[in-house]
């Protein structure tokens, strides 16, 4: 998932909120042949091709199976699908992801998949579309936040490179070293916002929500840490707003230029990074008192009122765990499948720059869980980032600000 999927996938949840359960799902048979259909938005944007190679495999495969296809892109697919949904005309097997499976399990709109190979994926992201012990979702691509670094700067400045063991603490005093104002070199930068924070939550060992998620969870002594930990870095060991901090392209200018030390961004990067005049690499996100990373996830569901169930879960299992499927994904840098088997992984492993990409990989063994925030979404985000950044900017204390914002947060959950 991009950062465009990453920002809009509340508007997702919103959407979804109303989905109704009626009809059935436009498939059929024609000579002993079996039709089923899928709509997605994963490949829209550039991998059509890419999803018609793995389509036309599973029905060289499987030749008593046909799979139409449809394509959505993703600003208007959970719109469609919606739509699909209230007439009855969903597709057999249909695009969820993180923002929406929620809604659309509690909507009953989801058949539970039977016989799964869990063993085939890893087993966070798999469980990410369990509920209740049942398997509804096989997820098929996943992208995720690490910690990047600038070895150069590291050597400079004497200083032992991360290492996926490191704590908050260890990343503090490094960027103390690392920072040198007069230079204009900076030891950290880690975006004030509610996604990092929901996510710091975790790793100091708190949660944003009750358990129920019918309620805030971080006017707690996890949910301070987090506030502290984040917002206390600004002006110090990372950029504050008024030098820049937030503003598009910042960050990753700041990083290409050798000037960034530290920078907890995404894996959408490698790529757009190209090639730079120092050495760099990544490593896991440190944690507090535990790991958590920021993970983003695609998957694939049948819909329960699928007249072919048994043949739309033998195509979602090999649109989400076949080695054509990884070979395709990989050759075409179409993000990354959730499958278990590192030797299927090896071309993404063995790369070149970053050298530690098994850490991309090992950052899915502790996964920050995204709360389900409803109908308000946006604006309890928007809420938290501006609260944070407040702190940030010395305007409020936390010890004031973090339980004002949970009461905000409380009146806007529904």
């Amino acid at each position: 998932m991009n950062k465009k999927l990453a920002a809009t996938a509340a508007l997702a949840v919103a959407a979804l909120a109303t989905v109704g359960m009626s009809g059935c799902s436009a498939s059929g048979s024609d000579g002993g042949k079996t039709t089923i259909t899928y709509s997605n938005f994963i490949s829209n944007g550039g991998n059509e091709k890419n999803l018609a190679t793995i389509v036309s495999a599973f029905e060289k495969a499987n030749p008593d199976i046909t799979v139409k296809v449809s394509t959505t892109d993703y600003a208007n697919y959970f719109t469609k699908l919606q739509t699909d949904l209230s007439a009855g005309t969903q597709s057999d097997v249909f695009d969820v992801d993180l923002g929406s499976y929620g809604n659309l399990q509690a909507d009953g709109v989801l058949a539970p998949l039977d016989g799964v190979d869990a063993k085939a994926y890893r087993t966070s992201v798999l469980d990410t579309y369990k509920t209740d012990g049942k398997q509804y979702g096989l997820p098929t691509s996943f992208s995720n936040v690490v910690l990047f670094y600038n070895k150069d700067l590291f050597d400079k400045a004497g200083v032992k490179y991360p290492t996926d063991s490191w704590t908050w603490a260890d990343e503090e005093a490094a960027a103390k070293k690392l920072t040198d104002k007069a230079a204009g070199v900076w030891g950290d930068y880690q975006p004030i916002t509610y996604n990092e924070y929901y996510k710091t939550v975790q790793q100091a060992g708190g949660s944003f929500l009750t358990k129920d998620g019918k309620k805030s969870a971080f006017d707690s002594d996890a949910g301070t840490k987090a506030a502290d930990w984040l917002a206390g870095k600004s002006g110090v060991t990372m950029p504050s707003a008024a030098d820049g901090a937030g503003t598009p392209d910042f960050d990753s200018n700041l990083f290409k230029d050798g000037k960034l030390a530290m920078w907890h961004t995404g894996i959408w990067m490698f790529s757009t990074l190209g090639k730079l005049p120092f050495g760099w690499d990544v490593a896991v996100e440190p944690g507090d008192t535990q790991k958590a990373s920021a993970t983003f996830s695609n998957a694939v569901a049948v819909s329960n009122d699928s007249k072919h169930k048994d043949a739309a879960q033998k195509f979602a299992t090999y649109l989400s765990s076949s080695k054509t499927m990884v070979d395709v994904r990989l050759k075409a840098g179409w993000e990354l499948p959730a499958i278990s088997d590192e030797s299927l992984l090896k071309p993404y492993l063995t790369a070149g720059t970053p050298e530690n990409r098994k850490a991309v990989f090992d950052s899915l063994e502790h996964i920050a869980t995204a709360p389900n925030l409803g109908s308000n979404s946006q604006k309890i985000q928007d809420d938290v980032t501006n609260a944070l950044g407040e702190i940030a900017a010395g305007r409020s204390k936390t010890a004031d600000t973090i339980p004002a914002t949970a009461k905000q947060v409380d009146a806007l959950l529904k």
